[in-house]
């Protein structure tokens, strides 16, 4: 029988949550430790779909990378939201797990994988931990490192194509400027361009940032790639399904069938 606490323990194995940021809300976020757990889906985010999913597949946990709840809430009530949500999972029986920048920053985490995606060697954090833990050691925030030999963007974002689904780039340089050191940072990622510059990176790569940190990077000669938040992570929730999978055979886990991105295409 496999435990709540079991697979919380695992989780802070692969993704210590000390790597996450001071403003996060990471770890178990809602379920009793000593429940069994037979089922477990991983999301990107709880939305109406996940989360009726996770009921409808009478899920006993739901790992979702962004938390439920963020920020704090005086009470629980379904006229919020969060509050439906919240007693909507709660009312049977599903627990609330998130790693969110924990795993962002992880060994084998989302940003790491960004980084074996397109490439790059002689990788390190953009801002390495402050925390004397051995364990932690040569991890933190983000990722930057250097490509085998100067690239297109063109060229990267080819690489991205290949791995990676529902994308959507926007760039503030040509696509055949050339680049050669690399920055990247998943999710929402605008604001690290100062960080990549003093990283010595001529290419951020992050989910989405705004008009005026586009205005920023291009002010400073940084080539700002940005994928849409989706993409920048989702794929990494598959990921975590896989590697839960295979240390907890008797377990069903499953990545959410019924996430999609909170866009939607249209043509006109």
């Amino acid at each position: 029988m496999t435990k709540l606490a079991q697979l919380e323990s695992y989780l802070h194995s692969i993704a210590p949550l000390a790597l996450a940021e001071d403003w996060d809300n990471v770890g178990l976020l809602s379920g009793n430790p000593q429940s069994k757990v037979d089922r477990i889906m991983t999301c990107l985010t709880l939305s109406a779909v996940t989360v009726a999913e996770s009921i409808a597949e009478k899920a006993d946990l739901v790992i979702t990378h962004h938390p439920l709840p963020f920020r704090p809430v005086n009470r629980i009530v379904t006229s919020t939201t969060t509050g439906k949500y919240l007693w909507e999972l709660t009312r049977a029986g599903v627990a609330i797990y998130s790693p969110h920048t924990a795993w962002d920053n992880a060994k084998q985490g989302i940003n790491a994988q960004l980084a074996q995606i397109v490439g790059l060697e002689d990788v390190t954090p953009m801002k390495p931990t402050r925390l004397t833990n051995v364990e932690l050691s040569g991890l933190g925030t983000g990722r930057v490192g250097r490509l085998p030999n100067e690239a297109s963007v063109n060229s990267i974002i080819q690489r991205l194509k290949s791995e990676l689904t529902h994308l959507r780039f926007s760039c503030n340089h040509p696509l055949d400027t050339r680049c050669r050191r690399m920055a990247i940072i998943c999710g929402s990622g605008g604001s690290f361009v100062d960080l990549a510059l003093s990283c010595g990176a001529d290419l951020l790569l992050t989910g989405e940032a705004t008009y005026h940190q586009f205005l920023e990077a291009q002010s400073q000669g940084l080539v700002l790639l940005t994928i849409g938040h989706f993409a920048s992570e989702r794929f990494a929730m598959n990921q975590l399904a896989a590697m839960l999978q295979i240390d907890f055979p008797e377990v069903m886990i499953w990545a959410s069938r019924q996430e999609l991105d909170s866009g939607f295409e249209v043509s006109g």
